[in-house]
């Protein structure tokens, strides 16, 4: 039965490594870091036995403590730090469990279903964390608050557009935008500014706001930028007849 072997780290590291995805068109942080840190958190969590739904939860309630850090810390920079952290961590974590599901055949629909929920929840609560924490603060204006809850629909937008196409491209059985990375490894570093890993690590900087909310606006910007393009390929892609 899948789920049942016990695993040695070494070996299930070892294993972990030789079924790693394409990394083309992958952001950075997410393709050298993340995914790293992921394959060695999945592997502890082999040897531990916890399932991956286990992992999936444990991921979401990670970045729960790490967005209360920002409202309930008194330390604004202390809270960043822990933040990020823990905000890095929570990512790793959501790279886990798809791994140790490949790992030891204990994945499924629900729980690819449950990662999809989780993911969709933290996704809006990190900018909505951002406007309720600057705004209790009151070390900026009130107008900005608006930037993070327009981050939070991009971000909620964007999400649900990669979800969808990969859907409605396997129902009208077409093929999605070409995976081709022909930018090379290069394309991974000029995608950083919309990697998910430097939003969160930009929370070290969260006790210093008027140097976070211009990097928190610039890092805005570029993604909403990315995403009218990406969007803009999907729909091409979709509208192509099957």
């Amino acid at each position: 039965m899948p789920g049942t072997r016990r695993w040695k780290y070494r070996e299930a590291v070892a294993q972990l490594d030789r079924a790693q995805k394409r990394g083309e068109g992958v952001p950075a942080y997410m393709r050298w870091v993340n995914r790293w840190v992921g394959r060695r958190l999945a592997a502890l969590a082999a040897v531990a036995g916890c399932s991956p739904n286990a992992v999936t939860l444990t991921s979401g309630l990670v970045s729960l403590v790490a967005l209360a850090c920002l409202v309930c810390v008194p330390s604004a920079v202390l809270a960043g730090v822990l933040a990020a952290i823990l905000l890095a961590l929570g990512f790793a974590l959501d790279s886990a469990d798809g791994q140790l599901a490949r790992l030891t055949g204990a994945g499924g629909p629900a729980g690819e279903w449950l990662d999809h929920v989780v993911d969709a929840a933290r996704g809006p609560l990190v900018h909505l964390a951002v406007a309720v924490g600057m705004l209790a603060r009151g070390a900026l204006p009130p107008w900005w608050a608006l930037v993070p809850l327009l981050f939070s629909v991009l971000g909620s937008a964007q999400f649900l557009s990669q979800i969808l196409a990969e859907q409605l491209a396997l129902r009208s059985r077409i093929s999605g935008p070409s995976g081709t990375d022909r930018a090379g490894p290069w394309r991974s570093f000029l995608l950083l500014p919309v990697d998910t890993g430097t939003l969160y690590w930009s929370f070290v900087l969260w006790g210093f706001p008027l140097a976070f909310a211009s990097l928190y606006s610039l890092l805005f910007l570029v993604s909403a930028a990315y995403a009218v393009v990406s969007m803009r390929r999907k729909y091409l892609a979709l509208a192509v007849p099957a």
